[in-house]
């Protein structure tokens, strides 16, 4: 079982269209393939289970264990690792969980994606520079993106000091539909089928897949590190509000034994029996008024030991304003008010520990929303810091068995 990174000088090269599109060619061309992403990130990896029939799992330098990277890339077939921003971009201060500490952690070879829209000779001390930055990153080859024709393409080949195992020419029919938090989810899209079969067929004509596949390296056959789950029986709360769950920890509860059943709230389903309800992060301010309707959900959550993530804690809270400013009546378990109308980003890994609740300890995590906090009266549940470990407000809040944070659980801490 062989694996090959793909990352790119910098966001916006067109890195997930190009790993969609070579994920489709080889399925089609016979090759047993597999997507993964690097870093946090619960949007691209949907794309990729679309175009392999696959499970996509996330794979962070920065909050998961070398133990539980292995594990999560090992199976069967060809692994392709998308990267996320630029290949040597990570954690500040140092740069910390980026690409290039996959590439080194799993020596993995790495294929450099470059936008060359914009440039002609120029693609050679940029590609060269990549290349040399570090000796144990091991840059295999280029794919050159978004080509203006063949005689641009022509140009860029004999510029580039490393193979070129493609040229893909600019095409607008690959732009893929965005929204504040990333790409529109891949249930949204408005034909994704027509769209990934768009890409590999571009892909297929345009990169040399043989050569591609012997750049692959070999992965080891790694066990799963099961994550301890945080009670026996889980109501995962799962549809276009709540799509936000990481698989790795879905599945490695499973695998420790815990019993998952899943539901709809914006089908207006009660979350079932079980001894933790589990509101996953999504788009709840995009369905704020359908959820403040779904009173069988929302009354099925009273008397329950409830955990929130992100939009599952906005939706814990008594109010959500959406963007349009309009006040949704929510579940009313915490003494929270948030707000869209006035947009304020978040962005940041974070270190936090938890002194009970059903996630007590110490735990890796991230926060990435454009909530504005209206209210928030009650106990923390977290202590935090971030990246750089500098000590932030605690975060979330307490109230009865309800508890929830902005912050999106990625590991736990040894």
């Amino acid at each position: 079982m062989p694996g090959l990174i793909l990352a790119a000088p910098s966001s916006g090269a067109g890195k997930t269209t190009v790993t969609l599109g070579l994920l489709g060619a080889l399925r089609q061309a016979g090759h047993a393939v597999r997507g993964a992403k690097s870093g946090p990130d619960y949007i691209d990896p949907r794309f990729h289970a679309a175009a392999t029939g696959a499970p996509c799992p996330n794979l962070d330098a920065w909050a998961m264990a070398p133990a539980m990277i292995a594990g999560l890339a090992a199976g069967p077939g060809l692994l392709l690792i998308e990267g996320a921003m630029g290949l040597f971009d990570g954690a500040p201060p140092d740069g910390r969980g980026a690409v290039a500490d996959l590439a080194r952690q799993m020596a993995l070879p790495v294929v450099l994606v470059v936008d060359a829209a914009r440039m002609a000779q120029s693609v050679a001390p940029l590609v060269s520079g990549f290349a040399a930055h570090d000796p144990a990153v091991r840059v295999a080859g280029v794919i050159l993106n978004r080509v203006g024709s063949d005689r641009h393409g022509t140009m860029l080949r004999h510029a580039c000091p490393i193979p070129v195992l493609g040229v893909i020419p600019r095409d607008a029919t690959l732009a893929l539909p965005a929204r504040h938090l990333g790409l529109v989810q891949a249930e949204e899209h408005p034909d994704l089928d027509a769209f990934l079969a768009r890409a590999a067929q571009i892909v297929a004509a345009h990169v040399d897949l043989d050569a591609l596949v012997a750049c692959a390296a070999p992965l080891p056959d790694t066990p799963l590190v099961a994550v301890p789950p945080p009670a026996q029986r889980i109501a995962v709360a799962q549809d276009a509000a709540f799509a936000f769950a990481y698989p790795h920890l879905l599945d490695g509860w499973r695998a420790a034994g815990a019993e998952l059943r899943i539901f709809s709230p914006l089908a207006d389903e009660a979350a079932p029996p079980a001894d933790l309800v589990y509101l996953p992060g999504g788009y709840p301010e995009l369905h704020a008024g359908r959820l403040a309707a779904a009173g069988r959900f929302l009354g099925s959550l009273a008397d329950r030991q409830v955990f929130g993530e992100c939009g599952g804690y906005m939706v814990m809270g008594d109010g959500l304003v959406d963007a349009d400013g309009t006040q949704h009546a929510m579940a009313g378990l915490l003494r929270l008010e948030t707000s869209f109308e006035t947009r304020r980003l978040h962005l940041g890994y974070r270190e936090l520990e938890a002194g009970h609740g059903p996630f007590a300890g110490r735990w890796a995590g991230h926060e990435f929303h454009y909530a504005t906090t209206l209210r928030a009266e009650g106990e923390p549940v977290f202590a935090a810091s971030d990246a750089e470990g500098t000590t932030l407000a605690p975060m979330g809040l307490r109230h009865g068995a309800a508890s929830g944070s902005f912050a999106h659980l990625i590991a736990p801490r040894a």
